[in-house]
């Protein structure tokens, strides 16, 4: 079934507008993809929020056919690369090649750009590509340019990676380096963050106990930009604690390190996270969610 283009290249003149898009973009993604509505919501809010997406689940739960769709449906340009062990940087950013003028055969070197040229980047198993491979992309995500040949050239705006790790199949692979408001929001945010540290006074138990390393200062960062784009996708200005909530698991999944008792009892950092959730109370006026 071929997608309806939602483009996003106009900026919406209005709130009504964005979310009539937004509305657009779900019942167009909805039409290949069955379910999976929290996920097609997280990938929105990191969009909207200027983010990135790091999807985790075993092959055959339709990740690449769920991006793919979104970026037909926003009319956006969208490359896909395959990270494998052998993956090294300029696969990604691109290469100079040497070119020779028939007529004068003067040589030159020609710069032909790399797949991360493009609006929508899936990274296929990121985690299967060494760390000097996986440092150029998460430059290009941070710094939104790239640095070849001698040049800095700047990326498509806007300029959006989704990558996908699979949670089973670990041997061979390099694990990722952990990379104005309402008042009550923004302190909810940081006692979140604070409490995931297990050398924290304001610690839980199952912090102290079962986490190696928690979240950094830029997971607080992380919980309010989320936080914003999923109060405006509901039709609000304003940021509540409960925006934090509801973006905290998929922010601070891959920022917390379970130590080793955890992986001997079979625990996880979303098992952490729900607890964390439990522990630390939003301000009592936005419990409601």
């Amino acid at each position: 079934m071929a997608l309806q283009s939602v483009s996003t290249k106009p900026h919406p003149s209005s709130r009504e507008d964005l979310l009539a898009a937004a509305t657009r973009l779900r019942t167009e993604v909805g039409k290949r993809i069955v379910g999976q509505q929290p996920v097609v919501e997280e990938i929105l809010i990191a969009l909207l929020a200027g983010g990135h997406v790091l999807l985790v689940g075993v092959p055959g739960l339709a990740k690449t056919l769920m991006i793919r769709s979104v970026s037909e449906a926003m009319d956006l340009e969208f490359k896909r690369i395959q990270f494998t062990p052998d993956l090294v940087p300029s696969d990604i950013t691109g290469t100079e090649i040497m070119e020779e003028d028939t007529a004068t055969g003067a040589r030159s070197f020609r710069f032909v750009r790399g797949p991360v040229f493009a609006n929508i980047l899936l990274a296929d198993e990121i985690n299967r590509a060494p760390p000097r491979t996986q440092a150029a992309l998460l430059e290009a995500m941070q710094e939104h340019h790239v640095t070849a040949a001698g040049e800095t050239m700047s990326l498509p705006a806007p300029f959006f990676v989704l990558a996908t790790q699979n949670p089973i199949e670990q041997e061979g692979t390099y694990p990722l380096p952990e990379a104005q408001l309402a008042e009550p929001a923004l302190r909810f945010a940081a006692q979140l963050v604070r409490a995931t540290r297990p050398t924290e006074s304001d610690a839980g138990e199952m912090i102290r106990k079962y986490v190696r390393w928690g979240a950094g200062p830029r997971a607080g960062q992380a919980l309010i930009v989320g936080a914003k784009a999923h109060a405006l996708l509901a039709g609000r200005f304003a940021v509540s604690p409960a925006d934090i909530l509801r973006v905290a698991r998929p922010v601070l999944r891959h920022r917390i390190l379970p130590n080793f008792a955890a992986e001997a009892k079979g625990i996880s950092a979303e098992q952490v996270i729900d607890r964390l959730l439990e522990d630390v109370k939003p301000p009592k006026s936005e419990i409601k969610l």
